[in-house]
């Protein structure tokens, strides 16, 4: 019998509805969250089987295990993404490239993954993260060996575009985390793997020269050469890692998508309502534009900070690499601290804090980025990059410590919607500034800082009826709880069938978005959850 606070939740679809995510709060752990001890696993969980505690040096499958497979794949693909920005002295020289084919080359390399990422959100509400990560990182192996036999400034540009494709797997390692951890820790999980993932973009700045001056010096290859076989590491990388994922991974704390269905475990989502309740949730798109203004800005930032420093500052190149792998080997600390403040800030400010937060470091972000522009000493670039790079990778931690709440339902292609926007502003802000001689570098970077603090603002347009936003409190109403919002995407027919119990679960863990000091609505009479199905 289905509950009648369900029955009068309303027609879904409306620009109120919504489906979920899992949030954190603080610290490594919950106290305050029920387990289940009738488990196997090896991490306390919820009534949902995810981990209610985070362990960052263990192994054990699935939890731990997914954390890490997720984000040493994401870390793959961001070096082989950006391996050729630290080499591209080399690489400009022996292909004849003009700035505007660099330009290009930058731009090709970050506009393969808007249409990618939202593929991939599909694939991880329909076949499971596992899969989707696995198949786009093999399938990406052979464009990044194909480096090695580029001979013309249109095949540099393809290459690029055809590797950048691997970034969709920054979807997966977001969704993968928002199926692990309890709702109360997953801000932090998403922050650590999709911090430590972006690190690869650092990482590569360090690595690639190293590699390149290996070959070149202690083997004696000629340097038009040598960056050509430098390729083939992150090349093979990219097979080992899909094979780990492929054989290793697990998609959910239950098991596999494919044996759930089997078993009857895992309703077969339909995926024209999925990709509906996804498209017309308006915080969806907001999210993509925000998040197109922290992380297209750190993919922006990877493809022209290397040769900035080279250029403007007349270093070797291993210097330049060394400079600008600090502002991608910020995010070790930087990004999941996004996500650990986004949950300090929902412990205390519920949902509306999470928002000011997200819109203060954002701004923040903006204005650092101005000041780097202006910079004109080597030492002051440095400092102001770094202090970049934490406001800004700080926020992209601060978006996925809300997306994840947005929807449940189709909460993979609400992620797909969310990286797709981040590369989309990365193609934006590459064309507008850093492609073609309209622009220096400096005048680029100090209009991309403008541009970053104006596509912050819709921030304070985002409510939640049962939580608020940034301007607004929690809507009065009677019905404006977190059972109805997650609940308005599911007929009344799916609710008979019990395809919605996983969303009403959902809905009383994340009571915590209430906040302890914002005024939002009680909980159901006798403080109990109330019977779905």
């Amino acid at each position: 019998m289905v509950d009648q606070s369900n029955m009068e939740m309303g027609e879904p679809g409306s620009s109120m509805h919504g489906v979920t995510g899992r949030e954190a709060t603080y610290n490594l752990s919950t106290s305050n969250v029920p387990t289940d001890p009738d488990t196997h696993f090896d991490l306390p969980v919820d009534s949902e089987h995810m981990a209610t505690k985070f362990k960052l040096f263990s192994f054990a499958q699935p939890h731990m295990r997914s954390f890490h497979l997720s984000w040493i794949s994401f870390f793959t693909c961001f070096i082989s993404t950006f391996a050729a920005p630290p080499l591209i002295p080399i690489i400009r020289d022996n292909l004849d490239l003009t700035k505007t084919d660099i330009g290009n080359a930058g731009i090709a390399s970050v506009s393969g993954v808007i249409f990618s990422r939202l593929v991939m959100g599909a694939l991880c509400d329909l076949v499971g993260p596992r899969y989707g990560c696995a198949f786009m990182i093999m399938l990406t192996a052979p464009a990044v060996f194909c480096m090695a036999n580029v001979s013309t400034a249109t095949g540099f540009i393809l290459v690029r575009f055809f590797i950048g494709f691997s970034l969709a797997t920054f979807v997966s390692c977001q969704y993968w985390m928002s199926t692990m951890f309890n709702s109360k820790i997953v801000g932090l999980a998403n922050g650590m793997a999709g911090g430590w993932g972006n690190m690869g973009g650092g990482a590569t700045q360090l690595i690639m020269p190293l590699v390149y001056e290996l070959i070149h010096s202690r083997f004696g290859s000629t340097p038009f050469t040598a960056w050509r076989i430098a390729f083939f590491i992150p090349g093979f990388a990219h097979i080992f890692m899909g094979l780990c994922v492929l054989i290793l991974g697990q998609d959910l704390p239950d098991g596999n998508y494919a044996a759930l269905h089997k078993e009857g475990n895992k309703v077969k989502d339909d995926f024209s309502k999925v990709f509906f309740y996804a498209v017309t949730n308006y915080r969806a798109w907001i999210l993509g534009l925000t998040y197109g203004y922290c992380f297209g800005v750190e993919l922006t930032i990877d493809n022209v900070i290397a040769e900035y420093f080279y250029d403007k500052f007349h270093l070797q190149l291993h210097t330049a690499g060394f400079i600008a792998a600090s502002f991608g080997l910020a995010n070790i600390v930087s990004r999941p601290g996004g996500g650990v403040l986004s949950d300090i800030a929902a412990r205390r400010f519920g949902m509306r804090g999470r928002l000011w937060t997200l819109w203060i470091v954002q701004t923040c972000g903006g204005l650092s980025c101005i000041w780097l522009g202006r910079s004109n000493s080597l030492a002051l670039a440095i400092t102001v990059m770094i202090i970049f790079s934490v406001f800004c990778q700080g926020a992209c931690g601060l978006t996925y410590g809300v997306i994840p709440f947005v929807s449940r339902r189709a909460l993979g292609i609400i992620s797909g919607m969310g990286g797709a926007g981040g590369a989309a502003g990365a193609v934006l802000t590459q064309f507008l500034f850093f492609s073609g001689s309209k622009y220096s570098t400096e005048t680029g970077l100090s209009l991309m800082g403008v541009m970053i603090i104006v596509c912050t603002l819709p921030v304070g347009f985002i409510y939640f009826p049962q939580w608020g936003g940034m301007v607004c409190p929690p809507s009065k109403a009677e019905g404006a709880t977190e059972e109805r919002y997650y609940g308005d995407e599911w007929s009344e027919e799916e609710k008979l069938k019990g395809y919605h119990e996983a969303s009403m679960k959902f809905a009383d863990n994340s009571r915590s978005e209430r906040g302890s000091r914002v005024a939002s609505l009680p909980t159901p009479p006798g403080g109990r959850t109330p019977e779905h199905a």
